[in-house]
């Protein structure tokens, strides 16, 4: 039988899902159960939330008695996507942080120098992209008492980058993350390619500049979803553009010819410089 639950319990799903700390994700199972429907199909579904709800406190209280606060960290996504740099210790990983955004990361000759995430902002052609590098992953890394908040901000990402020296410490890495579900799209760290580029391929991502008639292009450019067109850049640039959109002209890779007429409908491709015509 459905439970035909609610946009309200769809919401608070979500939050349930995108919860990081114990604390967090309690408090999203509590307004899960209250905002579960109430009829005999949803008897099972509702059991489940307690049976979690009941759990969690226990873990908490347990944690409590001990002394010990549960781990907590919340990381605000920035940019127009988040890049992990992940793997095993003294792989690179700092190193290619402090290149690609200059953070003042600690780098050293010693095993598992990082001690917590280290957050940089990279800036591809304008585009801001935000890279966070996880402490080495180590066996049995989520059992680990920071792991499940490690891994939270993990699944979070657009791109994992992996680092590893041997076969041995790749295998290790691929069991971790299978063990944690992660499924956040994987590129493997090459020194001898052009970072930058390689990683801007693998987001799904395209940037594209605007100009007004007689003007230069704006800079920085604007990214979007690949499969973009005019009408989520105008909706993106202002809402009245949309109501005023009149026609655009578009130079790059996505017309025949450069500055030709373009409709609403319109894909664009990466690099493209648009000119918006309005009413």
């Amino acid at each position: 039988m459905p439970i035909n639950a609610d946009y309200e319990y769809g919401n608070a799903l979500k939050v349930y899902e995108q919860a990081q700390t114990d604390e967090e994700k309690l408090k999203a199972l509590q307004l899960m159960l209250s905002k579960s429907p109430g009829h005999k199909g949803a008897e099972s579904l509702r059991a489940d939330i307690k049976s979690k709800i009941a759990k969690l406190k226990a873990k908490l209280s347990k944690n409590k008695k001990r002394g010990k606060r549960g781990f907590s960290l919340s990381i605000k996504k920035e940019g127009a996507a988040t890049i992990v740099l992940i793997g095993t210790t003294r792989t690179g990983k700092s190193i290619l942080l402090k290149k690609l955004t200059g953070a003042n990361v600690k780098i050293s000759e010693y095993e598992y120098t990082t001690k917590k995430p280290e957050i940089g902002i990279y800036d591809y052609h304008g585009v801001k992209l935000q890279c966070i590098e996880i402490p080495s992953i180590f066996k049995n890394f989520e059992a680990s008492e920071k792991g499940p908040t490690y891994i939270a901000i993990i699944k979070q990402a657009d791109l994992m980058i992996l680092f590893f020296n041997t076969p041995e410490q790749k295998k290790l890495l691929d069991e971790e993350l299978v063990k944690a579900e992660i499924n956040v799209p994987i590129f493997i760290y090459n020194k001898q390619e052009n970072i930058g580029d390689e990683i801007w391929k693998r987001l799904n991502l395209i940037k594209v500049q605007t100009k007004m008639p007689g003007k230069k292009p704006t800079y920085p450019p604007i990214a979007l979803a690949k499969g973009s067109t005019i009408r989520d850049l105008a909706e993106h640039v202002h809402k009245d553009f949309l109501k005023n959109f009149r026609f655009s002209r578009v130079w790059g890779k996505s017309t025949r010819f450069p500055g030709a007429q373009a409709g609403l409908d319109h894909k664009l491709a990466d690099n493209d410089i648009v000119e918006l015509h309005l009413k």
